[in-house]
This record gives C-alpha cells, structure tokens and sequence, in this order.
C-alpha cells in the first residue's frame, strides 16, 4: 500500500504533571437514568425513578439536578472522564465551537484548562477528548479538531501549547467530526468522518472515513493489519463516538450516514459494510457505552439514549430500550458526547445550544450510571 496522505509530528513527551484534582464523592447505584449525588453533605442516591419530589427547573446557571456537574457551557462535543473508581467524577469538557476545554467536577465552577484553534463550520470543531494512556505520569490529553487547513489530532497539557500528532485527514463542507478512544494497549483510536466525500471511505489512500490506529507520537501503532499504515478499519462517514470493552477485546463505533444511523462492531482490517444495529429514523447517534450486558448510545437529534441488549458473545440480542427522553420526568435534550468512566459510570455532555432548545443552565455535562439490561427478543 502506498503511504497515507498524512502528516506526524514527534516530540519530546516530557511533561510536568498537571495539577488537575479529582472531585469530593458521588455516591452511584441505578441507571442509565442519572445518579443525584449531594455536594454539601453525605452523598445520598437519588434517581428520578425513586425520588417523591420532582427536580425544580434550573434558574439561570444554577441547576437543582444533582446528576448534572457542569453548566452553561457551550456545545458539549466531547468529554473524557479523568482516571477513577467511580466514586468521584472529574470530566474535561469541550466546547466543539469554542475550542475550549474544562475541568468540572461537583467541587465548583468550571476551570477553562485549554483554548484549541478551531474552525467549527460545517460539524467541525473540537469533536474528540481522550486521556494519554500514560496520563497519570505525562498528564497528556489528545484532541480531534478541525483547522482551516485539515483535521488532525493534537495533545495538550495544562499551560502548555498543542502540539500536532496527526495532521491531513481531509476537511470538506460536511463530515469533519471525529472521536477518539485510549486504548488498554497504548494506542489511541481515531474515527474519522468522510469530509463530505462518501467514497473516501473506501478509498485506502485516504485518512478519511475510517477508524485509524496511531501511537502517542502519530505513527501507524504496532499491530495494525498493514504495518505501515494507521487504517484499522474503513467506511465510516459521520462518526459520533468509539466505546470499547476495559480489556479491549469489544470496541464499537457510531456514526451517521445519509440512509441510517449505525453502530458498528469494529475488527482490525474490517470493511464496515454490515452494522450491527441501524435506525432507520435517524435519531443522531453520538456516543456510545459498553456496559457488558448492553451497549448504550447517546442521541443528538431524538434526544435520548438508546440501550441495546448485548448476547454473552457479544452481538445485539434486540431493539433498544429508550431513556433520558422525558416519559419518566427526565430528559437533558440532545447528548452530543457520552464517555465511561468505570464499568458502571459514564458521562454525557449536552449540545442543546447547537440546534436545540436550550434551557437556562444549558449546556451541560451530566453523570449517568448504568442499568442492567431487561432483555428483548432478536429480531
């Protein structure tokens, strides 16, 4: 195969440790209806399953949903949970317009952290965080965005200047949008949309429209089907998010295509032809959960998230179970993120501000806690 059309840039990877903290405890126990944990006193659960009063609305910034640790932000495209057992929740957050990245948690306000050029026509912007695998030592964090140029992945740490690590994935009109995923083996997994291009996707000499797999520094990460190529797999063209299995042996990808939405179980040198669940409806599926049992999918357009039930071989074993849309009281509008933080911790982020109805307090990054599946049928 010839070489890709890419650019890398290696550097030095030292980088003084951040001063980034973790927040006080939240207590997590029944979802994917959010958890409510209490700030000023002992955390006690509280889902809006069980709870006898209902949520007041949010006045202005101020929002009396405890599941939601982050407001009047704007466009939540992406979000990655800092490393944690689940019993403390701290988030960077991005604004995909804005390029900006914050620290939230349940201790206080948002602290801007990092500012990204980003040009966010079209659906470009800042639409991927993932932590550096070596986070804890380096205190790295990896982006996807869009530049007037291309879109490309970079790293950043707190007061220090983002450096390129993958540049020349195509820009087009449409389909910039990409997400990115830290893998248990120390590569980091970028899904790239098609730039508005569908038959890029197929197309081997380009970066566009597929799953790449890439070493901190932006080489083809060992182990790829094609040593000298960073293509995992191809035929993605609006990818929402990535989500994967711990130990890595189940990684999955969202995106959005002009006939459905999709959700692909992803394998190394695989042609994404054949999903493993479509919509016919298109309800904007953004990011994605593996919780074992059930794969969660957090939606844009509909505004909710979709669980489907997973078989112990890991295949959907039937329609989606629909939450976070409102029947039970509970509804956050459109979910432009979703990311785990343990086995049974995730975080969503909200783009309401983008198309949607936003309410006083949007946008916002809220904690969500899993719920095992009840189990439908196959089709």
């Amino acid at each position: 195969m010839a070489a890709l059309p890419a650019g890398c840039a290696r550097f030095d990877d030292s980088t003084a440790a951040t001063d980034w903290h973790d927040a006080p405890e939240l207590t997590a126990e029944a979802a994917p209806q959010p958890e409510l944990p209490e700030v000023d006193e002992a955390p006690t659960p509280r889902g809006p399953s069980t709870s006898e009063t209902p949520v007041p609305p949010p006045e202005g910034c101020t929002d009396y949903d405890k599941a939601v640790i982050a407001t009047c932000l704007d466009t939540v495209s992406a979000v990655a949970p800092l490393p944690s057992d689940g019993s403390a929740v701290t988030v960077l957050a991005g604004e995909r317009r804005s390029g900006r990245v914050f620290l939230v948690g349940t201790d206080g306000e948002p602290r801007e952290v990092a500012k990204l050029d980003v040009e966010a026509t079209g659906d470009g912007g800042l639409t991927g965080l993932a932590l550096s695998p070596t986070y804890a030592e380096d205190g790295l964090v990896f982006a996807y965005i869009t530049t007037s140029e291309d879109n490309r992945v970079v790293r950043f740490a707190q007061g220090r200047d983002p450096k390129p690590v993958l540049t020349g994935i195509p820009k087009g009109a449409t389909n910039n949008r990409g997400a990115l995923l830290s893998g248990p083996d120390g590569a980091l997994l970028v899904a790239t949309g098609d730039a508005g291009k569908a038959t890029a996707a197929a197309d081997p000499a380009s970066l566009a429209g597929k799953v790449l797999r890439i070493d901190p520094a932006g080489g083809p990460a060992k182990g790829n089907p094609k040593a000298d190529s960073a293509v995992y797999a191809s035929g993605l063209h609006a990818p929402g998010g990535l989500c994967g299995t711990a130990d890595g042996s189940r990684l999955w990808g969202t995106d959005q295509a002009d006939e459905h939405d999709a959700v692909y179980r992803i394998e190394a040198g695989e042609d994404l032809s054949v999903p493993a669940w479509t919509w016919k409806d298109k309800p904007g599926v953004s990011g994605c959960a593996d919780w074992t049992d059930m794969l969660a999918v957090s939606t844009e357009e509909s505004g909710n998230m979709q669980n489907l039930p997973l078989t112990e071989d890991g295949s959907i074993g039937g329609e989606p179970q629909v939450t976070l849309d409102g029947e039970d009281g509970v509804t956050y509008g459109r979910l432009g993120s979703l990311a785990q933080v343990t086995g049974d911790v995730a975080v969503a982020g909200t783009v309401n501000k983008d198309g949607g109805e936003p309410i006083s307090s949007d946008d916002r990054v809220v904690v969500i806690v899993r719920q095992p599946s009840s189990g439908s049928g196959r089709d």
